[in-house]
């Protein structure tokens, strides 16, 4: 069993990626089909910066 805390830190953390991942499609949507590389580079850097507190992420029954 997992404890709540953690199970609470995991959610959130899912819906901080999952917001990034919205915010992410917007953005690429509103670029158009030739986006420079700049700006594809800071969604990306957008996505992996709020990607990276679920790599770190190690769930272990309690």
């Amino acid at each position: 069993m997992l404890a709540r805390s953690e199970v609470e830190a995991l959610h959130d953390a899912v819906y901080v990626l999952a917001c990034a991942v919205n915010d992410a499609d917007r953005d690429l949507a509103s670029l158009g089909s030739r986006p420079a590389a700049r700006e594809v580079r800071e969604i990306l850097d957008w996505v992996l910066e709020n990607a990276r507190p679920l790599a770190g992420v190690r769930l272990r029954p309690s």
